[in-house]
């Protein structure tokens, strides 16, 4: 699979997963043995495990995805979220790398993002 489409079917699945609190659509783009690092301070965990535990407390959440930046077998996505945790809003924007491997699941994901109380939606210019 050409990492471009690859990299767009990740951002379709985590789009269907994040708002619907559901992690069942990530199972189509990860690799069973992927590499999964949430941020940078974080051990490493199954995507699955990780959005169980992310998804556990959201009442609600909105998310937009950045232009994909493609190299080789990587891919570069910014994302941004409005996520509400128990009655409090909060906004988070971050960045996930990532390695696919030949039939187009992600083998190796590293993300760095930063998180801000309330809601804030992207810019015009973001993710291009």
């Amino acid at each position: 699979m050409e990492t471009e489409a690859a990299a767009r079917a990740w951002v379709e699945a985590w789009t269907a997963a994040w708002v619907a609190g559901d992690p069942g659509p990530l199972d189509e783009v990860y690799a069973a043995d992927a590499s999964f690092r949430s941020e940078p301070f974080r051990e490493l965990q199954a995507p699955r495990a990780y959005a169980e535990w992310a998804f556990r407390e959201q009442d609600e959440a909105q998310c937009w995805f950045g232009e994909p930046i493609v190299d080789g077998d990587r891919a570069a996505v910014e994302y941004w979220g409005i996520v509400r945790f128990q009655g409090s809003d909060e906004t988070i924007v971050g960045t996930a790398v990532l390695r696919f491997g030949p039939d187009g699941r992600v083998v190796e994901q590293r993300d760095t993002w930063s998180a801000k109380p309330g809601r804030f939606k992207p810019p015009e210019d973001w993710g291009r």
